[in-house]
């Protein structure tokens, strides 16, 4: 772990075509480094917003085809940058497809994968009905990577729902958690804010939130107010609905400090 950083999240409007997505977040990459920003994070689902599954299984390619994936590594190690691709939209099979993270190193390299394991099988009342184990195959495994700063906890979107598995993260050494999201705005307004407020404050960690915003192909709506959020629940960054980017410096010394206060991870105990 070393000293103090500079996280920018990215906030989009993402299209249900690759092309223009990835020229729009290529310009906020260039601009959050050029303004000193050590590891950049995008939203989930940032390579496409198609809200029909049918046009997804049509459009998706397998990683090592996927033209945003590569224009990002090569971006990257430009920019000697890290960059957390919040979720790309992914074949795994001709009929399945993955929701998953990807870490990129200042080389360009993939550092790890994370594929979202909680599918967002719902009805919120927004008009819209969404299952998304009919199109994804849900991840299994816990991941965490080291990064310059120290270990980063990977989650996606409905993942912030579930507690355990934060705790889970922050237990395997996780000072950092990243929510990449692309959150109705029904359920934005309702609980985006409180829920990861609660998990950094449960984890004692930072938690980093880019997100998608604005409406979207075929009605879809999503919350926006991408989220820097410190150890103690304080938000460092709030980037409200507009597209761009928001940046916090972050001293890692913080996830001690709030952990010495509130030692709650050593008092876990087991449960039937």
């Amino acid at each position: 772990m070393t000293d103090t950083f500079n996280v920018a999240c990215i906030q989009t409007n993402s299209e249900r075509d690759v092309a223009p997505n990835i020229e729009a977040v290529s310009q906020f990459v260039r601009q959050a480094h050029d303004q000193g920003a050590d590891f950049i994070l995008l939203p989930e689902s940032v390579n496409m917003m198609e809200p029909k599954g049918r046009h997804v299984r049509e459009k998706i390619v397998y990683e090592e085809d996927d033209a945003f994936l590569s224009a990002f590594q090569k971006l990257a190690k430009e920019l000697n940058v890290w960059i957390l691709i919040g979720s790309l939209l992914v074949r795994i099979s001709d009929e399945q497809a993955a929701n998953r993270s990807l870490l990129i190193n200042g080389s360009g390299d993939i550092v790890t994968r994370y594929d979202k394991i909680h599918m967002f099988d719902v009805d919120v009342g927004d008009g819209q009905t969404y299952r998304e184990s009919k199109l994804y195959r849900p991840g299994e495994d816990l991941v965490i990577a080291e990064i310059p700063w120290g270990t980063l906890g990977l989650t996606i979107c409905y993942d912030l729902r579930f507690p355990y598995l934060y705790r889970a993260l922050a237990h395997q050494g996780a000072l950092f958690m990243t929510v990449p999201a692309a959150f109705t705005r029904v359920t934005g307004e309702a609980h985006w804010h409180v829920l990861l407020r609660a998990r950094a404050i449960e984890n004692g960690c930072f938690i980093f939130a880019p997100a998608q915003t604005g409406d979207h192909a075929e009605g879809r709506q999503t919350f926006g107010h991408f989220l820097i959020i410190d150890p103690w629940g304080n938000i460092l960054a709030d980037g409200g609905t507009d597209v761009g980017f928001v940046m916090a410096e972050i001293d890692p010394a913080e996830v001690a400090k709030a952990r010495g206060k509130i030692p709650s991870l050593k008092h876990d105990r087991p449960v039937s």
